[in-house]
């Protein structure tokens, strides 16, 4: 397991998780986590990278447990000062967490990339493995609702994904490139690992870069379930499924992606889908795919890249 190489995309508090139990397993030169950026966005003139902190604070074990996004023991007075003072306070950033943000928006603004930015962040946190945004350009995830098109935090976080998902855009991924040791870590990974993130707006942000998708495509692919029965762990990656008039579930997640991924992690609740998997030409291997805790994360972690071995030997 340690000689492995594994690239794994990831977005969200799951792919978060997942991205930990792999680094928990796996040499930290072993691994390379690409994460979604397609949720970035300027806020009260700062610019933020979600998915990018939830990983990276996952990662470096500060992340706030009971949310899973932001700083654990955080605290709030500038948003609370914020809100006398009548400036949006919808999007939460703890006092803690606004450093991230103001160092973040301070260097873009003197010349770094994303990407450099990034790498400066992680080894401020200690973390060992490498981390990248999928690219330094900007690309933005558009969602289109029954009451028009909302940039993705207005839907997530301001509009608590009450609107109906009609469809989905990417806006400036056709014209984007990776960003740099992005398409190196691939060519070099064993196997790529699509963590539980949300499909449509976490991994799917992702492989709208035309070169990430194509470099992919020449690899063994594993993806894990984000969908426990018709249910997201976490987040509204069923009710999209639902709203875009597909019957939420881990089938309907393997079948997102059939055009890429040699095998399916999925939970011991959903084996009775292993048939209709196996009919899409792809593998379905199953396992406790809950993620409690620390722990969890390991040894699903684990089972995912003993899997992959057994898959490439043919057991």
């Amino acid at each position: 397991m340690p000689s492995t190489r594994v690239v794994a995309l990831a977005g969200g508090v799951g792919g978060a998780k997942l991205a930990d139990g792999l680094a928990q397993v796996l040499q930290p030169d072993r691994l390379t986590v690409i994460v979604n950026t397609g949720d970035d966005f300027v806020h009260l003139g700062l610019k933020i990278s979600p998915d990018l902190d939830t990983v990276c604070y996952t990662l470096a074990g500060l992340e706030n447990p009971g949310t899973g996004w932001g700083l654990e023991g955080d605290t709030w007075n500038v948003l609370s000062r914020l809100k006398q003072m009548g400036l949006p306070d919808w999007f939460q950033i703890g006092d803690t967490d606004l450093a991230t943000h103001i160092t973040r928006t301070a260097r873009l603004a003197e010349g770094w990339t994303l990407s450099q930015v990034t790498q400066d962040l992680c080894k401020t946190w200690g973390i060992s493995v490498e981390v990248l945004p999928m690219s330094d350009n900007i690309i933005q995830t558009q969602v289109y609702t029954n009451e028009g098109v909302l940039e993705f935090q207005e839907y997530f976080v301001h509009r608590r994904c009450q609107p109906r998902v009609t469809g989905f855009q990417f806006t400036g991924a056709e014209n984007s490139k990776p960003a740099p040791g992005i398409l190196e870590s691939i060519e070099a990974a064993d196997v790529v690992v699509f963590c539980p993130s949300n499909p449509w707006v976490s991994i799917d942000p992702i492989l709208s870069i035309p070169e990430i998708r194509g470099a992919i495509k020449d690899h063994p692919v594993l993806a894990v379930s984000p969908l426990i029965g018709n249910r997201a762990i976490k987040g509204p990656a069923a009710k999209m499924f639902s709203e875009l008039g597909i019957k939420p579930s881990a089938y309907a997640v393997a079948r997102h992606y059939s055009d890429l991924i040699n095998c399916i992690i999925i939970d011991n609740e959903d084996a009775e889908l292993v048939q209709s998997i196996n009919a899409l030409g792809i593998q379905a291997f199953v396992t406790d795919i809950l993620m409690c805790d620390r722990a969890d994360r390991a040894r699903l972690a684990g089972e995912v890249i003993n899997y992959y071995f057994k898959m490439e030997q043919g057991i």
